[in-house]
């Protein structure tokens, strides 16, 4: 397959139905998701509209992913930390680099990597 840039939702859906593909069965990540998200197909749907508002500023994301990962934290008493970010951005932009190439797929990876940054020092903040 010749790689492409990430051109539109169809895309982007491949990117994040793969990368989660890679999550649930990752034995550091998977317990995280599995236990939290009961329906997939949903989740998959919206966080293709998150990267889709994301990386084209053309759709409108509504959630709060600060609050949902804030709550994962907790449940999980307050567990979660910098390595599970950084396995989680290693698995993204591996996902990417098998799939796309170009402005967009560097966009991706920006866009996670200042993500992630931002989830979880506001989780570590939030932790009392």
């Amino acid at each position: 397959m010749e790689k492409k840039d990430i051109q539109n939702r169809e895309d982007v859906f491949l990117l994040v139905s793969e990368f989660y593909k890679k999550v649930r069965t990752d034995s550091v990540l998977g317990p995280f998701f599995n236990t939290v998200i009961s329906d997939w197909d949903e989740h998959i749907q919206r966080l293709t509209t998150f990267w889709e508002s994301s990386l084209f500023l053309k759709t409108r994301y509504t959630g709060n992913p600060l609050q949902a990962h804030i709550k994962v934290d907790k449940d999980n008493n307050n567990s979660i930390t910098e390595l599970h970010f950084g396995h989680w951005l290693n698995l993204w932009y591996q996902t990417i680099d098998e799939l796309f190439v170009g402005d967009y797929a560097e966009n991706a990876k920006r866009r996670a990597r200042k993500m992630g940054t931002f989830l979880y020092l506001n989780i570590f903040q939030s932790r009392n």
